[in-house]
């Protein structure tokens, strides 16, 4: 296995920030920058990190409030999500308002993902899956080589992600999650974009939101 993770979180809101790369080439893209973007790139340094794109799984201000700025900073283009999520991208600046965040411009990326659409890491490939719910175009990056998957803010441990923002919807994530993640092996990884790891088989165990046993 050549991807390597590695968690920064970020913001007051801790979110997992995700640096992921190939160790072959090492080539970089980094996972929902969602701010302190001088940790990230002490991190890329430190170990000697080429970083060739951001990758996006959502418009929440603390996961794509530092992207542009990061993005600029490096000079690489931006990657997702699913272009529904322009209704929260477009807000990145009253979002920080209202969290007392650094003001962040409104976030265009220079490539939408779908449903079925893969992203590159230097030698490594990543499916994109399409799981709204927590917000529209919400997407999920599957390593099926790494045996991992990040998720965003669809599923945590023990949790889902919140459905009563605007253009949430409770059924559409409960689906994405039941339908998609819990399709891929029970013992794939699981980066959620708070809190720690866990694993598709631990989820749909014991997950109250969804496990199988709720469902029959």
């Amino acid at each position: 296995m050549s991807l390597q993770l590695q968690v920064v979180p970020v913001t007051p809101f801790q979110q997992n920030c995700s640096v992921i790369w190939c160790d072959v080439t090492r080539r970089a893209a980094v996972v929902d920058a969602g701010g302190d973007i001088d940790r990230i790139l002490a991190f890329v340094r430190e170990h000697d990190l080429t970083v060739e794109k951001l990758l996006l799984t959502h418009g929440h201000i603390d996961h794509a409030g530092g992207a542009r700025a990061l993005a600029d900073a490096l000079g690489v283009q931006i990657e997702g999500p699913q272009r529904a999520e322009s209704f929260w991208l477009d807000q990145l600046p009253s979002q920080g308002t209202m969290f007392g965040f650094p003001r962040s411009e409104p976030l265009t990326p220079e490539r939408w993902l779908e449903e079925g659409d893969t992203v590159t890491v230097g030698e490594e490939v990543l499916d994109v899956l399409h799981c709204p719910g927590h917000t529209p175009g919400h997407v999920v990056f599957v390593s099926h080589a790494a045996n991992l998957c990040i998720v965003g803010d669809v599923l945590f441990q023990g949790s889902i992600g919140r459905t009563d923002f605007p253009m949430g919807n409770h059924q559409q994530l409960i689906d994405a999650i039941r339908g998609k993640l819990f399709a891929l092996p029970d013992d794939m990884v699981v980066v959620p974009g708070h809190g720690p790891f866990t694993t598709i088989g631990e989820e749909r165990r014991s997950n109250p939101f969804v496990a199988d046993r709720r469902y029959g």
